[in-house]
């Protein structure tokens, strides 16, 4: 079995800092008042691509180069602009980039149906890539009554035949799919073990940043199910602390800057 992780960069939205993390308030800035008193900060968004014996799989889609209209029926481009990419870090020009276009992915298994993990899915789906995501957070999303809810953007999504699952699941030898809810009903994270770089944890927003982490877990504003998030943290670090793994958090601008630093972008 041979395996390869590569982490795309898409660049980044902004959003207030008090979407991940409730700490010293709850004023929330938009990008027409970043002056509240929070931080306005970076948002990155990527994508994994796992080279595997087995195929080519991707882990979720980001934001769609067409963010400002996409996101305007749900007032989300206010809130979380994705204004720090690049035309370079664009989803197609990024796979393209690669030497890849959408129909060489085998399969795309989304962490969740968020607007900004779910934003280029049809590219793909219109390509013939199968899609897989978690029963309960199809069920949740497509329940939603009008063409949105929060971040669930329907047109995103609805009328995808995708392929579900239940729990957790080997998706192939070393590469592990964790039902983590709380930021939403079947939001997960994904796993994969390495035979060099040993095991990655991928957490999505299971956990948005190194501040949620803890211990203890610093709360935030953006969940479904505040105990059920607490109660998937937990879990997750239990799970790093035993393969002694190495974590990217969803959302972590520090994280994601040390790593554009390092440009180290490829795991084996």
């Amino acid at each position: 079995m041979s395996i390869k992780v590569t982490v795309l960069d898409h660049g980044s939205m902004h959003c207030d800092f008090t979407w991940f993390v409730l700490k010293g308030g709850t004023t929330l800035a938009t990008r027409s008042n970043t002056d509240l008193p929070r931080r306005w900060v970076e948002s990155p968004t990527f994508t994994i691509l796992v080279e595997h014996s087995d195929g080519r799989f991707l882990w979720d889609t980001s934001c769609p180069a067409d963010w400002e209209t996409r996101w305007a029926i749900a007032g989300n481009q206010e809130y979380f602009p994705y204004d720090g990419a690049t035309e370079e870090q664009f989803f197609v020009n990024k796979l393209d980039s690669l030497g890849l276009t959408p129909d060489a992915i085998d399969a795309v298994v989304m962490s969740h149906l968020h607007a900004d993990h779910a934003g280029n899915l049809r590219l793909l789906t219109d390509a013939g890539v199968k899609a897989y995501v978690h029963k309960d957070e199809l069920d949740g999303a497509l329940a939603i009554e009008g063409p949105y809810q929060g971040a669930h953007i329907k047109s995103d999504y609805e009328g995808i035949e995708f392929e579900t699952f239940s729990g957790d699941i080997e998706f192939v030898p070393g590469m592990r799919i964790l039902h983590s809810p709380g930021h939403s009903w079947g939001t997960c994270a994904l796993q994969v073990d390495l035979p060099k770089s040993g095991t990655m944890l991928f957490t999505s927003d299971s956990v948005y940043h190194s501040d949620n982490w803890g211990p203890p877990i610093a709360g935030t504003a953006i969940v479904w199910d505040t105990v059920a998030w607490e109660s998937s943290i937990e879990r997750l670090r239990k799970i790093a602390l035993r393969t002694d793994a190495t974590v990217i958090f969803g959302h972590d601008g520090d994280q994601m800057n040390e790593l554009r630093r390092r440009g180290q972008w490829v795991f084996e």
